[in-house]
């Protein structure tokens, strides 16, 4: 008992001798030997490792700083990586980060996408080509304006519903399946495996959305189990106190990294990471330095001066500080995947545009000759360890010209002519995802007596668009008959005028998803029609609700049946049923074909000036969605390896009205002027 005393006074004043020399700065020029790196690995080239010692990151050894940049692999073309990736590099970034959006690679459960644009060991081994470190977010939650902050949308038929983000058992459970297929194929690209990943980012914001620890924790567990010990996990939060609290992980498991504002001091907000991290293990990061800013439907678009973006990041890199510019490059919503954000409550909803092009300094289409691009290369010059590449010179973009359109079916002739097996009968309406349409549009069909003075038709909860149409059943010779617009951020009623027919009317609701929240406490985002649909104050019942199968980005090239009938109508010979001048104008949702002639194959941009709203598709590829009559977006990016040699097929669904010439024109350049939006860009 006596030594044991003993010790333990001989403890405590060690203990205190140390205290003392901390308080008077003794540990200051060198930090405590446990938080250097290893003395085995110091000579270069002797392990390869990536690690955190001394408030640095250490690369085989050496100090390392991160200037990086986010660029993801799934807007951009698989064609074009490489052409991103060098201008990325010619900026002079050494690391690239990209989310992994599980929905993108799991569209539907158990349905696996590794092809093509998901094909992202190809482009991990890219990065690895082009001498570029990576930085993979692997989710499950990723943000990113991306729909449903890339979830899969079938988590949203599960029943009972589950709790995304959360502790919840069965939504750990498919989490813990998903990385059980995604953690190990990225695993021997590891840097210590040889490959170029030196860290694996888990969740996204966390404390910014809740305070659940045991799901931070859960995560964690379940990514060392498939990538082992070595590799540095971590968390990104916004720089502040609670967001931080929230998000973090204690201890020396997570590296804690922060985010902020573009325009904000980054020093006391690094000061304030280091709490949040074990003694020597803060090296400073932003992983999310701003370089733009995001543009919904309906805003001027974003824009950030070039000269303030280059200052605020040179105050990071002066003082050895580490940075990944978001976006480095933000390239192209294709397809349904464009995400959305909602404001005070869920009809406060605000969807984002096709284009993804952030005013990043490469822009949408790869351009690099412009202010930011310059002024951001001049401040990394100072700081890369390497001389910078070459900067590559803009791909070329051509105007084919004009395209005169024909209108070659009506949606719904299309929808009446095919066999739809996947039509759901139901009493009251259901959700897009309970009948198993994820993305688009669903046709919602039901019949009511008609009164002398008409009805009222109200629906309190539609997501995210209902353009509404009534009809005479038998009447074949006469279109139905627009009578109004729901939306989910102006649901008052409308009224449905009398038809006078020889049996009940018929009410068809065509609901546009128009993109999931993918931020915020509202994420649970299902869409179609979500509550009872009343009829003078009485609810409608009877319904069948009919999927309509466009294909999405991750769906290859596949022939879709929809748009191959409205191709054949083009194609039909002067037996084709010409369609007359009133139906040409009508605001009834429509197909529109042209075809135009390509001699060299380069990117352009569709203009759709004159045009309202709808989705795109070239030679069967979905560019995206149109709403010029909204803006500001008027033009949609078309990359060169979409087009062919020869004739090219433009194939456009025009919910409203068309442009009164039928034309749409091929430019070189991108327009975000058209709508509501003034010319004005929104500066930040």
């Amino acid at each position: 008992m006596a030594r044991k005393g003993s010790l333990r006074k001989t403890a405590i004043a060690i203990f205190i001798f140390l205290i003392s020399l901390f308080v008077l700065g003794a540990f200051a020029p060198l930090p405590s030997i446990s938080h250097r790196p290893s003395q085995s690995h110091l000579k270069k080239g002797y392990e390869r490792k990536f690690e955190i010692a001394e408030d640095m990151f250490w690369k085989d050894g050496e100090p390392f700083r991160i200037i990086g940049g986010d660029l993801h692999y799934f807007r951009v073309l698989s064609e074009y990586w490489e052409d991103r990736l060098l201008r990325a590099k010619a900026l002079g970034l050494n690391t690239i980060q990209t989310y992994v959006p599980w929905n993108l690679h799991e569209p539907r459960q158990g349905q696996l996408v590794f092809e093509g644009i998901a094909d992202i060991i190809s482009f991990l081994r890219l990065c690895q080509k082009m001498d570029m470190l990576v930085m993979l977010r692997v989710g499950p939650y990723i943000c990113g304006e991306w729909d449903f902050g890339g979830f899969p949308a079938w988590l949203l038929a599960k029943e009972p519903a589950i709790k995304i983000r959360s502790s919840d058992p069965a939504f750990l459970d498919l989490v813990e399946r998903w990385w059980g297929i995604l953690l190990p194929k990225v695993s021997p690209l590891l840097y210590s495996n040889g490959g170029p990943i030196i860290m694996v980012q888990v969740e996204n914001e966390f404390g910014s959305y809740g305070d659940d620890q045991a799901y931070l924790h859960y995560l964690v567990k379940m990514a060392r189990g498939h990538l082992g010990d070595d590799i540095i996990l971590y968390t990104t939060d916004g720089g502040s106190r609670e967001t931080l609290e929230k998000g973090t992980i204690p201890g020396d498991t997570v590296f804690s990294a922060v985010d902020f504002t573009t325009g904000d001091d980054p020093w006391p907000i690094f000061k304030l990471q280091k709490e949040f991290n074990a003694l020597g293990k803060s090296p400073p990061l932003s992983t999310e330095f701003y370089t733009g800013w995001l543009t919904h439907w309906g805003e001027n678009i974003a824009s950030t001066d070039a000269t303030n973006t280059a200052i605020f990041l040179e105050k990071i890199l002066s003082k050895n500080g580490s940075a990944v510019l978001y976006m480095a490059h933000g390239g192209t919503n294709f397809g349904f995947y464009s995400g959305a954000n909602s404001g005070t409550n869920e009809s406060d909803y605000k969807p984002d545009l096709t284009s993804y092009d952030y005013d990043a300094p490469i822009r949408e289409s790869g351009d690099v000759d412009n202010a930011k691009y310059k002024a951001l290369r001049r401040v990394i010059a100072k700081y890369s360890a390497e001389p910078l590449t070459l900067v590559p010179l803009n791909n070329k973009k051509t105007a084919y010209g004009s395209i005169k359109l024909k209108k070659t079916a009506f949606l719904y002739d299309i929808i009446d002519n095919k066999n739809l097996v996947h039509t759901v009968e139901s009493e009251n309406p259901t959700s897009m995802e309970a009948i198993g349409q994820m993305f688009g549009f669903v046709l919602y069909v039901s019949e009511f007596a008609a009164k002398g003075n008409g009805s009222a038709l109200f629906i309190p909860k539609v997501h995210d668009r209902g353009q509404v149409f009534i009809s005479c059943p038998k009447d074949n010779g006469k279109r139905p008959r627009y009578v109004g617009l729901i939306t989910r951020w102006s649901n008052r009623p409308i009224n449905l005028p009398y038809l006078k027919c020889g049996s009940r009317n018929k009410l068809y609701i065509l609901v546009e998803n128009m993109g999931r929240l993918n931020y915020g406490q509202y994420m649970f985002d299902r869409k179609g029609i979500l509550s009872s649909v009343y009829l003078d104050g009485r609810p409608l019942y009877k319904w069948k609700m009919l999927p309509i199968p466009f294909h999405n980005l991750n769906e290859g090239q596949k022939v879709n049946s929809i748009i191959l009938d409205a191709r054949k109508e083009f194609l039909k010979d002067s037996a084709h049923r010409k369609l007359k001048d009133q139906e040409i104008l009508n605001s009834e949702p429509a197909f529109y074909t042209g075809h135009f002639n390509v001699d060299k194959v380069t990117d352009t941009y569709i203009s759709f000036r004159g045009w309202s709203k709808g989705i795109a598709f070239v030679n069967e590829f979905n560019v995206g969605r149109f709403w010029p009559s909204r803006g500001p977006q008027c033009n949609l990016y078309v990359p060169a390896p979409i087009l062919r040699e020869g004739e090219n097929i433009l194939v456009i669904l025009e919910l409203e009205l068309p442009n009164p010439g039928l034309l749409v024109s091929l430019v070189d350049h991108p327009d975000f002027t058209c709508g509501l939006a003034s010319s004005k860009v929104r500066k930040f």
